[in-house]
C-alpha cells in the first residue's frame, strides 16, 4: 500500500458501502460514526457527518482517483486527505455520477462536504458551486490509434476519423465546439476501452490521464499522442455555495502543501516529473 510523502503520513483503507458506493477511510484518532459527536470540525467547518470529511468523486479517473489494490487512491485523494488531517477527521469517499459535479446536487443535499474529481473551473459551474483555488493546470491530449494515420486533431477531422471523449467533460465540450460529434463514454477507462475495441480511432481527454495510460507498454505500442491542446483549464475542488469555512480550509491545505514540499512529492508520486508550470497555478 502506498503512503503519502513529506510531513504527513496516512494509511488508507477502502471498504464497500451501500448502493454501490465506494467508501474510503483514512485512519485517525477521531471516533467512528456520529455517535452523538459534534459535526463541527476544526476552524468551525460544518461537516455532513461527524468525524469525517465526505468527498464526492467519480471513478475511475487516474491518476487523480481510482481503485488500486482495492483502495481508492490518487492525487486528488492525497490532497483532500491533507484537508481532512487539518480538520482532525478522516476522509470518506463516495463514487457518484459526474454530471452531479456540475449541478452541486450531492453538496446541496448534504451527502458530501466537497467534490474532488479532476474538475475544471468554469464560469458555468461557478453558478452552482464554489471552487477552491486552482491546484492543477491541465491540457487536453489527442490520443490516436497508430494505425489511424492521423497527426493532429485537425487531421482527425479532415480524414473523418471517429473521435471519442468522456461525457460531461470540458474535453467533450471543446471538440463539439470544433465541429466534432464525438462518441461519449461514461468514464476515462471506458474511453480507453473504446480505443482498444475499435469503437473510435482517436480520443480527446486530459493529458495527465493519457500519461498514466502510456505507462503501460501495450498501450504505448498501439497508441500515441499527436496533439496537445492548451485550453487554459485549471482544476479546482468544489464546496456548496456559501461554504466559506470549508473552502478556506481547502485553500490553506493546498497552500501549506506547496510551501512545505508535500505538493511536489505527491505530484511526483501520482503524476510524474514535477512540472512547475502545471503545478503552480495562481489563485483565481
Amino acid at each position: 500500500m502506498k503512503t503519502l510523502l513529506g510531513r504527513r503520513t496516512r494509511v488508507l483503507a477502502a471498504t464497500t458501502a451501500t448502493a454501490g458506493l465506494v467508501l474510503l477511510t483514512a485512519c485517525t484518532s477521531t471516533d467512528e460514526g456520529d455517535g452523538g459527536a459534534s459535526k463541527t470540525a476544526a476552524g468551525g467547518v460544518e461537516l455532513a457527518k461527524a468525524g469525517q470529511l465526505t468527498t464526492c468523486t467519480h471513478l475511475p479517473y487516474p491518476p487523480f482517483q481510482s481503485e488500486i489494490d482495492g483502495k481508492v487512491q490518487g492525487f486528488d485523494v492525497a490532497l483532500i486527505d491533507l484537508v481532512a488531517e487539518d480538520l482532525d477527521v478522516k476522509q470518506a469517499i463516495l463514487d457518484t455520477p459526474f454530471e452531479n459535479f456540475k449541478t452541486g446536487a450531492f453538496l446541496n443535499s448534504g451527502e458530501c462536504d466537497l467534490a474532488a474529481a479532476g474538475m475544471t473551473i468554469t464560469e458555468e459551474r461557478k453558478k452552482n458551486v464554489d471552487f477552491s483555488d486552482p491546484y492543477f493546470n491541465a491540457t487536453q491530449a489527442v490520443l490516436v490509434d497508430k494505425k489511424a494515420g492521423v497527426t493532429s486533431l485537425a487531421d482527425v477531422k479532415a480524414k473523418n476519423v471517429k473521435l471519442g471523449a468522456q461525457a460531461q467533460t470540458t474535453g467533450e465540450d471543446y471538440v463539439k465546439k470544433e465541429g466534432f460529434d464525438p462518441v461519449s463514454f461514461e468514464s476515462s477507462d471506458a474511453v480507453l476501452n473504446g480505443l482498444r475495441t475499435g469503437q473510435v480511432k482517436a480520443v480527446v481527454i486530459d493529458f495527465p490521464v493519457v500519461q498514466g495510460w502510456l505507462k503501460d507498454k501495450a498501450t504505448a505500442d498501439a497508441y500515441e499522442v499527436v496533439d496537445n491542446l492548451d485550453t487554459g483549464e485549471q482544476y479546482g475542488f468544489t464546496v456548496k455555495k456559501g461554504n466559506t469555512a470549508l473552502r478556506k480550509a481547502v485553500n490553506k491545505a493546498l497552500s501549506d502543501a506547496k510551501a512545505d514540499g508535500t505538493y511536489k512529492k505527491l505530484y511526483e508520486q501520482w503524476i510524474g516529473p514535477y512540472d512547475e508550470s502545471a503545478a503552480e497555478p495562481s489563485a483565481t
